[in-house]
């Protein structure tokens, strides 16, 4: 047995346990890939830990402002050895050393051993996540006639973009807003950042609602955020840039895609994915943990 933090080239490995999770516990492979492991966090500190047969459990951590957040994985391979409060004494360790005042994680809903893990250290159900996803078979139609743009990639462009999408986002549950700088370079730094794929509506050269998708996450196109600022909403604006962003993965060959929504969306933002068609593959449940 053996723990060492995480390289760039462990994300692999990350994707591959946690989609052995999900084939144990919902029955079908998972879609789980480095390069969404790669997005999660900014990964502040980490932990693997590999027996004889490689990779057994792993755990990425960061800190976002007050919040500690963390998500760990163990090889269904290597349950009942412990390696799960061994992830957990990690994280909170590391987390408490932060200007942190809670801690957040998650689990896949239905993992009992996670969720009375979690409940024996303290932490409570707080939250519900669904992924959900469309396949697109046929080519998808066209959105209402609303002029759809491709973001510039440009600085000043990319700004508003932020300012849209942060404004929009206040609503959702714990948005830490990133200031433009840091979110800036974040994207730009991810390995498939691609501005083609992001697209925005305007109202007189104003930007009042965006979409930033990913190329291939998941077994296909991914819609990273969807936002519509809060004085433009119920004009349809939300659901012309999702079938703009279907039309353009179709176009570009991809035939499935996806993206992540709080369950319990203020804004109703799981009844507009269902009713362009998509559903939920996956649960999520966030546990907290407040510290003294």
């Amino acid at each position: 047995m053996s723990e060492r933090p995480f390289g760039e080239e462990d994300l692999g490995a990350f994707a591959e346990m946690c989609n052995a999770l999900e084939e144990s516990l919902l029955g079908r492979p998972g879609k789980v890939d480095a390069k969404a492991v790669a997005g999660w966090l900014g990964r502040g500190s980490s932990l693997l830990i590999e027996d004889e047969d490689g990779p057994a459990a792993g755990v990425l951590v960061d800190v976002r402002g007050p919040l500690g957040i963390y998500g760990g994985v163990v090889h269904p391979r290597a349950w009942g050895r412990g390696h799960g409060s061994r992830l957990v004494d990690f994280t909170e360790a590391w987390i408490e050393e932060q200007p942190a005042e809670r801690i957040h994680t998650w689990t896949v809903a239905g993992d009992s051993a996670a969720d009375a893990l979690f409940t024996s250290r303290g932490y409570r159900e707080v939250r519900r996540f669904w992924d959900m996803a469309i396949g697109l078979a046929a080519e998808p139609p066209p959105p209402p006639v609303l002029e759809v743009e491709t973001f510039s990639g440009e600085d000043a462009d990319a700004r508003a973009f932020h300012d849209a999408l942060d404004e929009a986002f206040s609503d959702h549950w714990e948005h830490h807003s990133l200031g433009f700088d840091h979110w800036w370079q974040e994207k730009q730094a991810q390995p498939d950042y691609d501005p083609s794929l992001w697209f925005v509506i305007r109202d007189r050269g104003e930007v009042v609602a965006a979409v930033r998708n990913d190329p291939d996450r998941h077994g296909g196109g991914y819609v990273g955020a969807l936002g519509v600022r809060r004085q433009w909403r119920g004009q349809g604006y939300g659901k012309a840039l999702l079938q703009h962003s279907f039309r353009e993965f179709h176009r570009r060959g991809q035939r499935r895609v996806s993206l992540g929504v709080d369950a319990a969306s203020p804004t109703g933002a799981t009844r507009l994915y269902e009713s362009v068609g998509m559903h939920v593959e996956l649960e999520s449940i966030v546990y907290e943990k407040v510290l003294s």
